[in-house]
Parts: structure tokens; sequence; C-alpha cells
């Protein structure tokens, strides 16, 4: 899937979000991805609306989770905020995000990005961090909790809060550069 420009394989990346993502950490991992040359799909329920952040930020959606395939993407980023736990409510994204975990694709989350893959039941046994109230949540179902800014496991990529984004964005542009 990735595309070769200027002698440098670029990335598709989808990015699953809703109503009250967390502003800076959709924006901030966007822009990074976008300014290293990665093509950024936004997906959400409805496809076609925007979409308003926690603190008002309006974010344009491209396409819908039925118009597309977890097969078109290289990479996948859940932002944090409210937006995961609503998301996770619906089978389409958990399928989406059970893809990735399951192909061992680049899968970067932050926050309460993570709430989404305690849908997938696919914790267990993975090293992932996340915001402090979603770290019981995914302990119980058996993933292995570090309390630290990034965790890299394979090619999942998660990290904690805002304060996290710096490092979060060098690690997530790193891994699509090997």
């Amino acid at each position: 899937m990735k595309q070769l420009q200027g002698g440098i394989l670029m990335s598709k990346v989808a990015v699953l979000v809703t109503d009250f993502v967390e502003d800076i950490e959709y924006t901030s991992p966007v822009e990074a991805l976008k300014d290293a040359g990665h093509t950024v799909t936004t997906i959400s329920p409805e496809g076609t609306e925007t979409i308003t952040g926690k603190h008002g930020t309006e974010i344009k959606v491209d396409k819908a989770i039925n118009m597309v395939k977890p097969d078109d993407f290289d990479a996948l980023l859940i932002p944090g905020g409210f937006s995961p736990d609503q998301l996770r409510s619906n089978e389409a994204f958990v399928a989406f995000t059970r893809h990735f975990l399951l192909a061992d694709k680049p899968l970067f989350a932050i926050c309460h990005g993570p709430q989404l893959f305690i849908q997938t039941g696919l914790v267990k046994g993975r090293e992932l961090t996340s915001y402090t109230t979603v770290q019981p949540d995914l302990y119980y179902a058996g993933g292995l909790v570090k309390d630290e800014p990034v965790v890299i496991d394979h090619n999942l990529i998660t990290s904690r809060t805002p304060d996290d984004i710096p490092a979060f964005n060098h690690a997530i542009v790193g891994a699509l550069e090997a």
C-alpha cells in the first residue's frame, strides 16, 4: 500500500474519530504524519460531516467507516478524548481496529485511544499504556500496562496524555520510516 514519493515510501494512515476527540491528540499527530509526507484519512461514523473536538476544534472528516477497508491503509491512529469510548460501541470500528492488531500493522493510540482495543479481545499479553483511568481496564483485559510516555510493542505504539505528544509523534513517524 505504501507509495513511493521522492525515493521514500509513504504510508496511508487511517484516523478513527468522532465528536469530543481530544483536539491536540488529533491535530498534532496528524500534522506530524502529514509533515513527514504520509497521507492521512479521517474516518468517522457518518463520514462527510465536520466533527468537533472537546475544545472546539472543527475537524473535516474524509470518509465514513462503511466506505473504507482496513486493507486500504498501512497504519491506524486512534486519538483520545471521549471519542474512543463512543466508537467502541460500533462493531465496524472494533473490527477495523481488530484487523490492525491481528495483522501487527502499525497502530498508534494515545490517552483514551486504547479503550477501543478492549472491545477487540486482543489486549492480553500486549505491552501498552494509556491515560491513568484507562490503565486498570487494560490491565483487567490482560494487558501489560506501563506508566511511560511511550510504549512500543512490535507495531503497537501507545502513549498516555497530551504531555507525551512530542515523544508519541517522534515514535509514530519513526515507525513508518522503518
